[in-house]
């Protein structure tokens, strides 16, 4: 049994940012931070003030942590402070006050642009104060000090709230309310955030309704009767739709039945009045299952197949535009000595260009059938196959039914924000942006596989219906070959099976030198390859080269960051583990920002979450002389002075499976749809026809044994939360 919360959160856009650099323009870019501790960095959107990042991160915490804090800041600045001294600067120190108890931070001397790094710990009360002010001062030597601005943090609001969305605007303190009204607003920052605390019960808890949805699956779609399924579909809002479809999917991935409720869902879909030519194009929660399934177990593929094209459209950074509207002839420069070229030649040139990069991407699509997951093969045959029965005398139905997933879901939403899609590590910039639009437009079109391709509402698309007439033909070539791989498929069918050493993370890191024993301890600073596995976290020269040594994860007593003044580099997190003697060692390894530190933390968290000896406390800080540089300890054994963070991890599709937590969102969101499931299976056997009967008096005899027994389910794990001890919950927590 484990108490955890989930923090959804969906960093959108911002509006009217104020402008930091001397262009009359912002580098912007968001750090989300849990606890004074910045556990996200969204990608730096340059050269606007209206920046669009559309992230979204699922963090899982520790039910005890206290602060969410969200900052918008620039790439060339940190929070731009007023110069209150003579020589145009400030010596800036931060007051953090909670509860009647002050502790201040160190001087930055002569800095508008300080930078801390300093964490502060307060004891919770109970009931805990509601707010912790942060104040920023300028330091005087003569004089009294100058107030530079505050930030005030409600403890309590977001667990009240539970799930907060909308436009936030970011104000300035109260006291310069009115400079700021007259130097412009600070502009504002459209968020989505969600809390969610989740109590998750021994797996035993969930088999009745786990095997009631399994049984539902495996019975298939019923003439003459209304589907569990299809009153799950008719009952959840758009808005949860995309979650549930997730939370079934995994499910069912577990389970082993992840074809067969994805073909029930085609069945269900099929079944309804529709047209070929807008089939899947709605947002029901058969095209949310398929989407969210090529998500879980494609990724891998995508990356494979768009990562090339990807690479070098960023690479090259060239300028290609079609529109006639949009060509910018300054942004081309010369073709020749003093000429600059003419609109004709740009949109040629841009042709020819987009032209190279659809076909790169056809070519690789066409060769990437035999890599393609085998479950995901499977889904697109029995979807083909299903498609051709229902519209036997529209056979150009059963292609587009499968581009419609792959293209238009899948590889186009990919291409125009590969940050979102983990093939980048930035947003694009405006140009290549527009080359990616493009490119993935020319994709949709394909996809659409017309027999004119090239036909679109936008004519200036038209130079392209060559390429498209020829891509399409490639697609339907592809789609025949990937649909016709049966013999392969033998036990492949379930959740992508890797080996128990399959890769989690890899990738070059710093080694700091320290004075702990071993081949990474005491090896010089310098850069290794460092590879996670199931098993061991190992290392190298060089990716591919001869491995120098590992660390059995089963010996791993925690991963942690290390405050930044212990070497004086930023983004260094340690890895506290035994050694074959019995002594326990820290490798001290540094990354290259921010998301990479938390990266590594959240995939070494994860693959030892189970070690029965982790650490519950560490030292932030180093050993250095004859004394911790964090607490100043002299014992170099001693207990440590910071609680460790295990809890903390990012979600990530590639996570493996947790049919208990799934089981477990399932179950909260049946348990609220109880009454609209009984109203939607009535009304739907009504609109069925009177040989259904009449509901007549006292409808719950008649309701059907799935729906009875589904119901019993839920009031039996009802009574599981409500039982549970209260003194479990706090040891848990």
């Amino acid at each position: 049994m484990a108490r955890r919360s989930v923090l959804s959160i969906r960093i959108v856009e911002g509006r009217n940012l104020p402008a930091k650099d001397i262009t009359g323009s912002s580098d912007p870019y968001c750090i989300v931070k849990i606890d004074n501790e910045a556990i996200i960095r969204t990608a730096t959107v340059w050269k606007t003030l209206s920046p669009f990042w559309g992230e979204e991160y699922e963090v899982q915490l520790h039910p005890t942590f206290h602060s969410i804090s969200i900052y918008v800041m620039d790439e060339d600045a940190l929070r731009d402070l007023a110069k209150k001294d003579r020589n145009g600067a400030s010596d800036p120190f931060v007051c953090v006050s909670y509860n009647g108890k002050t502790q201040e931070s160190t001087v930055v001397k002569k800095s508008c642009y300080p930078r801390w790094n300093e964490a502060f710990e307060f004891e919770l009360p109970d009931p805990p104060a509601e707010k912790l002010c942060v104040e920023v001062w300028d330091w005087d030597l003569v004089s009294k000090n100058d107030f530079l601005g505050k930030v005030v943090v409600s403890v309590q609001g977001l667990q009240a709230a539970g799930h907060q969305e909308g436009w936030f605007r970011l104000h300035p303190d109260t006291a310069k309310a009115r400079e700021e009204r007259r130097r412009g607003s600070l502009g504002s920052l459209q968020l989505q955030v969600r809390l969610r605390d989740e109590t998750v019960l021994p797996s035993h808890c969930y088999q009745p309704l786990v095997q009631l949805l399994c049984q539902e699956v495996k019975a298939g779609h019923q003439a003459g009767g209304v589907h569990l399924v299809t009153l799950l579909d008719e009952t959840t809002t758009a808005e949860c739709r995309q979650d549930v479809a997730v939370n079934l999917v995994k499910l069912f991935l577990g389970q082993g039945l992840v074809k067969e409720f994805l073909d029930l869902l085609f069945e269900l879909e099929l079944a309804k009045p529709c047209e070929p030519n807008t089939l899947f194009r709605s947002n029901s929660l058969a095209s949310k299952s398929m989407e969210s399934f090529l998500k879980v177990t494609g990724m891998q593929y995508l990356h494979a197949v768009l990562g090339p094209t990807i690479s070098r459209v960023f690479e090259e950074k060239k300028y290609v535009e079609l529109d006639p509207s949009k060509v910018e002839i300054k942004d081309v420069g010369c073709s020749g000595l003093h000429r600059v070229q003419t609109e004709s030649e740009v949109m040629e040139q841009g042709r020819q260009l987009l032209q190279s990069y659809l076909r790169e991407l056809l070519d690789t699509i066409g060769k990437s059938a035999p890599t393609c997951p085998p479950v995901i093969r499977a889904a697109f045959r029995q979807l083909f196959q299903r498609v051709g029965d229902r519209f036997p005398q529209h056979q150009h139905t059963q292609f587009v039914a499968v581009t419609s997933f792959l293209c238009l879901r899948f590889f186009s939403p990919a291409i125009m924000t590969p940050k979102l899609f983990h093939l980048r590590e930035t947003h694009a910039d405006a140009r290549t942006s527009r080359t990616l639009l493009l490119l993935a437009k020319a994709v949709q079109m394909v996809g659409n596989m017309e027999p004119a391709a090239g036909r679109a509402k936008e004519e200036w698309l038209a130079p392209l219906q060559p390429a498209l007439q020829h891509g399409a033909s490639q697609m339907r070539a592809f789609i025949t070959q990937l649909v016709g791989m049966e013999e392969e498929e033998k036990g492949g069918e379930g959740w992508p099976c890797a080996p128990r050493t399959a890769v989690v993370k890899e990738g070059l890191l710093f080694v700091h030198k320290t004075r702990g024993k071993g081949p990474l301890l005491a090896s010089a600073s310098k850069k290794l390859h460092f590879c996670l596995t199931s098993e061991a976290l190992s290392f190298s020269k060089s990716p591919g080269a001869e491995r120098c040594g590992s660390i059995a994860l089963a010996n791993i007593r925690a991963a942690e960051k290390v405050e930044e003044k212990s070497f004086g580099s930023c983004h260094v997190m340690q890895v506290v583990y035994v050694d074959e003697a019995g002594q326990q060692e820290t490798a001290y390894l540094q990354c290259k920002c921010v998301n990479e530190l938390n990266q590594w933390l959240s995939a070494l968290r994860k693959v030892c979450g189970n070690n029965p000896q982790l650490l519950h406390a560490y030292h932030p800080g180093v050993f250095r002389g004859d004394k911790w540089s964090c607490c100043h300890q002299k014992d170099r054994t001693g207990p440590g002075c910071g609680r460790t963070r295990h809890s903390i991890t990012l979600q990530d599709w590639s996570d493996p499976l947790q049919p208990d937590v799934e089981a477990q969102r399932l179950f909260q969101h049946l348990h609220g749809l109880q009454q609209p499931l009984r109203e939607k299976y009535w009304q739907l056997m009504e609109e069925g026809g009177p040989q259904n009967g009449p509901r007549g008096c006292g409808e719950g005899p008649l309701l059907p044994l799935e729906l009875r027994r589904l119901f019993e389910a839920l009031q039996d794990l009802e009574r599981c939360h409500r039982q549970l001890p209260p003194a479990l919950l706090e040891l848990q927590t």
